[in-house]
């Protein structure tokens, strides 16, 4: 057993920090956690004492990352690197991308797609301990349609890519995308519904069908997993939430009647604000067509208000990154909790945003710090809660996943 005694303890349920506190530690479990005075010190613990100052917190969780990418904030060095690295290669990489995320905190992640069935390996190598990373939960290839948001143009006609997305076409052929999905191990589903035009002002339309949203959902929930959709807004994400997705993704453009609807049926919102304050300043640094300029101004609006009507309204709000995508891996995740802060959720709960809300988007026994949970814990040389950029400092961060270390830094 082990027993952490530190001055604060924020236990990811959005209760305020506990002074003075305790957490025990046995096997991979949290066996109690309170004041350390109520604790005491159980026959044959470790104790481990930390620094004045210290403050326990839940291993932090991203909902929304790309393992697989690098996180090159230059598109067409982005497009050239997925071309030219092989899939062993880039779950090899993918390796150390997932290391470097433990090590900031983030013990658990939700990876939105990868080509061919790289982070679901990565995710068999960390469960059988071959390496080491966060917990994952992996949608392995996007569902998408001919030409769609995960099914780009631009090569030429002379190229031909495999295992980089799932094309799908018409209700059945998403019905079967979901059946070798999950075939090769996935853990859940991603799905398109919706998209910008390319033709036109409208910032989404309807990529797949309804009749195709509802049989990818229907196919997924009949097998037990949840539906993960990358949305922008309007009647397309609507239909989506309605047709069964669980979770939309970006979502920037979405009315007061679907945020109800959200809250009341327990849809989860990922709102990636970060990826969105990375690829937007580069749109505006490197210039672009005036339509994408006005993109990328109208979104920074955009993000905010929906993130501000989206919490009075009472809807989940998970942080996710996109980390992968314009956003490096560790320090990039963590841009994510700075913001909602910045959009208006306090310290507490932004953390709960990024703890215990993750776990349940994730389902995982993780997020809180209460006794039976995975003891995925973090302890910061520091308040959170007087200053969150601090998270994005990893010489602040001790890491302990499963109550196992992952990096010691705190002398005891």
């Amino acid at each position: 057993m082990k027993l952490i005694r530190a001055d604060k303890l924020i236990d990811g349920t959005g209760a305020k920090a506990l002074e003075g506190a305790a957490i025990l530690i046995e096997g991979d479990r949290i066996k109690a956690v309170g004041r350390a005075a109520d604790i005491g010190q159980p026959e044959g613990a470790e104790i481990i004492d930390a620094p004045k100052g210290t403050t326990i917190i839940p291993g932090l969780i991203d909902a929304h990352v790309h393992m697989a990418y690098s996180g090159a904030v230059d598109l067409d060095a982005f497009r050239v690197e997925t071309a030219l690295i092989h899939c062993p290669a880039m779950a090899l990489r993918a390796a150390r991308y997932a290391r470097e995320t433990l090590e900031y905190g983030i013990t658990a992640v939700r990876d939105m797609h990868a080509p061919g069935g790289t982070i679901i390996d990565l995710r068999r190598a960390i469960d059988a301990g071959q390496v080491e990373g966060p917990r994952i939960k992996a949608c392995g290839l996007g569902l998408t349609v001919t030409g769609g948001h995960m099914d780009q143009p631009g090569f030429g006609d002379h190229v031909m890519f495999r295992d980089m997305n799932a094309n799908c076409e018409g209700p059945d052929g998403f019905r079967a995308g979901v059946r070798q999905q999950l075939k090769r191990g996935a853990d859940f589903i991603k799905l398109n519904p919706c998209v910008g035009s390319r033709r036109d002002e409208r910032y989404f339309r309807f990529e797949m069908t309804l009749a195709e949203i509802t049989a990818a959902c229907e196919e997924a929930h009949e097998q037990g997993v949840m539906v993960g959709a990358h949305t922008s807004g309007g009647p397309p994400l609507s239909a989506a939430i309605r047709a069964g997705c669980d979770t939309v993704e970006h979502a920037h453009w979405i009315d007061d009647e679907t945020l109800a609807y959200m809250a009341e049926h327990g849809t989860y919102l990922v709102p990636t604000l970060a990826v969105n304050e990375a690829s937007s300043a580069y749109i505006l640094e490197h210039g672009a067509s005036e339509r994408t300029l006005k993109w990328a101004s109208d979104s920074e609006t955009a993000k905010w208000e929906r993130l501000t009507r989206a919490k009075a309204a009472g809807v989940k709000v998970a942080m996710g990154s996109d980390a992968g995508f314009f956003l490096p891996h560790g320090a990039g995740n963590l841009r994510e909790i700075e913001l909602l802060v910045q959009g208006g959720y306090s310290p507490i709960e932004a953390i709960h945003c990024a703890t215990a809300v993750g776990a349940d988007l994730m389902q995982i026994d993780a997020g809180r710090l209460i006794a039976g949970k995975f003891a995925d814990i973090v302890l910061v040389a520091g308040d959170p809660t007087e200053n969150i950029s601090i998270l994005r400092d990893k010489t602040k961060l001790t890491v302990f996943k499963g109550g196992k270390p992952v990096s010691r830094r705190l002398k005891h």
